[in-house]
């Protein structure tokens, strides 16, 4: 588990930016990015095939930081950051990056709106 004495502000944001790095640069970011443009704007297969693998990179990232690679470790990792995006806007806006890289992309047409 994250330290919390250790996990200060600073090092938050430098987690985030390693995650940010890490999904364009990781191992298996090819394999993100076709997963990606396989499941298009569907999120069902969003859910199915992008979740697992950028939750995978996650978990190899926040391990760095003190943090379990595995569920519990990033939901102590997510708790840990939505206390300090409170206090901190880059925080807020790295977040808002990640959270949007698991939301596929959202065509609106004037039909939907109707």
């Amino acid at each position: 588990m994250g330290d919390s004495s250790t996990f200060d502000v600073e090092t938050a944001k430098a987690a985030l930016m390693d995650i940010l790095e890490a999904f364009e640069k990781h191992e298996q970011a090819p394999k993100l990015e076709q997963a990606k443009k396989n499941c298009g704007n569907d999120m069902l297969k969003t859910m199915q095939y992008v979740f697992p693998i950028l939750v995978q990179i996650q978990m190899d990232v926040i391990k760095k930081y003190g943090f379990s690679d595995d569920r519990k470790g990033i939901v102590q990792f997510t708790q840990e950051i939505k206390v300090l995006e409170q206090e901190d806007e880059t925080i807020m806006n790295l977040h808002g990056q990640i959270r949007s890289y698991f939301m596929p992309p959202i065509n609106i047409t004037n039909e939907a709106l109707l």
